[in-house]
This record gives C-alpha cells, sequence and structure tokens, in this order.
C-alpha cells in the first residue's frame, strides 16, 4: 500500500485501476438511480422508527446508511484530491508558458500547457 497523492498512482497520463473504479463509482453515485436509493434508504430509516419496530431493524438500516455516508466521504476526498491535483497541473504550465512569452520564446512550456488542457478528464 502506498501513500502518494491519487492522482499520481499508476503510468504518465494513464489512470491506475483504483483511479478508474472511483471514476465508475462517482459516475454512479451521481446518477439518478443511486439519488433514488438514498431517498428510499432514508424512507426505510423513517418508517423503521415510526412503526417502532426491532432495534435490531433500525440498527441494520442506520448501519446502511452509515456504510453508504462513508462510502462517499472516501469518494469525495478521492474526486476532490484529483481535481486539485489537475488544477495545479494547469496552473503550473500556464505559469510557465507565461513565462516563455514574456522572454519571447516558445519551448518546453508551451508544450506542457497543451497537455494541460482536459487533464481532469484523463486522470
Amino acid at each position: 500500500m502506498t501513500f502518494e497523492h491519487p492522482a499520481k498512482e499508476g503510468e504518465e497520463n494513464e489512470p491506475g485501476r483504483f483511479a478508474k473504479l472511483a471514476e465508475l463509482a462517482s459516475n454512479f453515485t451521481s446518477s439518478a438511480g443511486f439519488s433514488v436509493f438514498c431517498v428510499l434508504l432514508v424512507a426505510a430509516f423513517i418508517v423503521v422508527h415510526l412503526l417502532h419496530l426491532d432495534t435490531s431493524w433500525q440498527h441494520l438500516v442506520g448501519d446502511a446508511m452509515g456504510a453508504v455516508a462513508l462510502l462517499l466521504l472516501a469518494l469525495l476526498k478521492n474526486s476532490e484530491r484529483r481535481a486539485e491535483h489537475a488544477i495545479q497541473v494547469k496552473l503550473n504550465a500556464i505559469a510557465a508558458a507565461l513565462l516563455e512569452q514574456q522572454e519571447g520564446e516558445w519551448g518546453q512550456a508551451h508544450k506542457d500547457l497543451q497537455r494541460a488542457i482536459g487533464l481532469e478528464n484523463r486522470q
């Protein structure tokens, strides 16, 4: 297990397995189907409490809500870190390209700036 930035996992410009899984999970959790699932989970929580069912049912529904919340938190943090990395790479490329332009010559920074376009979609 490594503790490096999630955007740096895998090869250059190729997302790793975890990045692909996180992207799929992010797409799923932002779908209408997942929203319906969450509404149903909250409705089940309310129904279980209104009907005064056995505490084991209350724990089951509460634990399911807690597990979903924890998974969503981890997914949100992962997405945040990837977006933060993409923004930083773009800012660095813009700054370097501006510096090259000010000096009157186009070089590596101009190429880096071109590669930075759409970086958030490739991570």
